[in-house]
């Protein structure tokens, strides 16, 4: 399976052993719930999908790569005890709790949370001396004495042979008690979760260019050399923050994240001429309308040439299809807020309450909550960056409240005051919205004109690439959704068309021959 198609299959299985019937038992029962065994190259994002896994069905999760751990932090340590036998007193063995076993009664206690992922990576690499216990985890789903809590599902991780000297083979009563699913590199499957992650675009457009070099594990007289998924998210952000800084990316840089000198320097080749095509064709200024003069230039251009551009276009378009997406999040939180402080102006008896103070207060429990829930797991990236905005965001509608009353205002009038608030970044959210659908009607029209084929049905290949990877994104397909865009769906539906009139022909020539 690709990395994708895992992600369904655990989740699925998670949803199965957490059902539970009328009398509130488990459909599956605790010993029957098969722990589930991911085996797939290093660095391929099986740790990413556990992340998105629990907070999709918003349950636990606890992670523990378990080469870290020794035999005694697995099963704890060994203390005597005292017990009576047939009458007498026995000195004996027990031990206590397990360090991984006491994280999984934390993450519970923090989160309020009694369901969740127990996630064991590398498991197939551990000591000599913990091997026997893994296998007893596995088959009975202990550490030494102590079990792990009913409601938390089992799911581990391990590198094939190939990737790792200290793999060692689980026998075939091990193997007849777990799930195992095979996982395999694949950049397309990787590519869904990368332009939700915001992968930089120049990583993007390179990989689509050169998709061998997306994931690369090779030994030969110079050692061993490898680029993974993992090392190519880690380069996009350090890019991006560089960028930011104005601080040089060359082999330099890549080449601590891209562990094969040759990609490394071919990529760093690419990003200065990805940087180029940027400057040359004016990106900014095609979302605007203004195309380029000379687009037979360009049209007549390499094949690796116009995915830069269809890369570059889709990459400022990602980012404002996110940022719409964290807006319409903050904005919903900022909504919330202010209606139900217009409730509480409604009922409260006396006008002297502090206006101010109230979401003085409301902020001071944001803040609470969201410490809370982030220490404990529960939020991914893009949640915990917008109610960290909206929280900023009411320290700017209280001044703003305090600023145009010039003096306290009653609650009614604070009110009014803050639904003027909102109504002005509403609007400010909402020219933003026509900005993007415009950028994004732009596009489609300078690819028209550039490439425009008259003769297939669905236009230009480069138009079909250009829809078709808009079609498998996340945020655009929300923007689309959401807020509609004619040219979107002129394009998609010839794109549907088009794979339609293909079927037909592939059957017709099956009918023939």
């Amino acid at each position: 399976m690709n990395i994708n198609e895992a992600k369904e299959e655990v989740k699925n299985a998670v949803r199965a052993y957490l059902e539970k019937d009328e009398a509130g038992q488990y459909e599956i029962p605790i010993e029957r719930q098969r722990p589930i065994l991911l085996m797939g190259p290093p660095g391929i994002g099986k740790t990413a999908i556990m992340e998105q896994i629990a907070h999709e069905l918003s349950i636990n999760l606890v992670s523990y790569t378990i080469t870290h751990h020794t035999r005694q932090s697995a099963i704890g340590l060994p203390k005597i005890s005292e017990k009576k036998y047939g009458g007498k007193t026995y000195s004996v063995t027990e031990y206590t709790m397990s360090e991984i076993i006491g994280a999984v009664y934390d993450q519970i206690e923090k989160s309020g949370i009694q369901e969740g992922i127990l996630f064991l990576d590398e498991i197939n690499c551990v000591s000599e001396t913990l091997a026997p216990t893994m296998l007893q985890f596995l088959q009975y789903k202990t550490f030494g004495s102590h079990r792990i809590p009913d409601g938390f599902i089992i799911v581990t991780a391990g590198n094939p042979p190939q990737y790792n000297k200290s793999v060692r083979d689980f026998d075939i009563v091990t193997l007849d008690r777990v799930r195992q699913i095979n996982i395999e590199e694949d950049f397309d499957a990787w590519k869904d979760y990368a332009y939700k992650a915001g992968v930089h675009g120049s990583i993007m457009a390179y990989l689509e260019i050169k998709k061998d070099n997306f994931y690369s594990i090779k030994t030969d007289v110079d050692g061993r050399t490898f680029v993974t998924a993992r090392g190519w998210e880690d380069l996009s952000r350090v890019i991006k923050v560089h960028e930011k800084l104005g601080m040089p990316i060359n082999e330099n840089l890549t080449a601590q994240y891209l562990q094969n000198k040759e990609i490394a320097r071919d990529f760093a080749t690419y990003y200065e001429l990805y940087q180029r095509y940027n400057e040359l064709y004016k990106i900014p200024d095609i979302l605007e309308g203004r195309f380029p003069e000379d687009k037979r230039a360009i049209r007549e251009g390499s094949f690796d040439e116009k995915l830069s551009i269809i890369g570059l276009l889709t990459d400022k378009l990602m980012d404002e299809f996110r940022s719409y997406s964290r807006q319409q999040a903050v904005q919903k939180i900022l909504f919330d807020t202010i209606k139900e402080f217009g409730r509480f102006s409604e009922t409260e008896e006396t006008e002297r309450v502090d206006s101010i103070q109230w979401f003085k207060d409301r902020m001071g429990i944001m803040e609470y909550r969201l410490q809370e829930e982030k220490e404990a797991g529960l939020l991914d990236r893009e949640e915990e960056r917008a109610r960290a905005t909206a929280v900023n965001s009411l320290k700017d509608c209280i001044n703003y409240m305090a600023t145009a009353a010039g003096a306290e205002p009653d609650l009614k009038g604070a009110f009014i005051l803050a639904k003027n608030w909102f109504t002005k970044k509403e609007n400010i959210r909402q020219e933003n919205i026509k900005t993007t659908g415009r950028h994004l009607t732009n596009s489609f029209e300078f690819l028209e004109q550039t490439f425009g084929d008259s003769e297939s049905l669905s236009g230009s290949q480069e138009m079909v690439i250009f829809i078709t990877e808009l079609s498998n994104a996340y945020h655009s397909l929300k923007f689309v959704r959401d807020t509609g865009n004619d040219a979107y769906y002129k394009y998609n539906k010839l794109l549907l068309l088009n794979d339609r009139k293909q079927e037909l022909m592939e059957l017709a020539k099956e009918l023939v021959f």
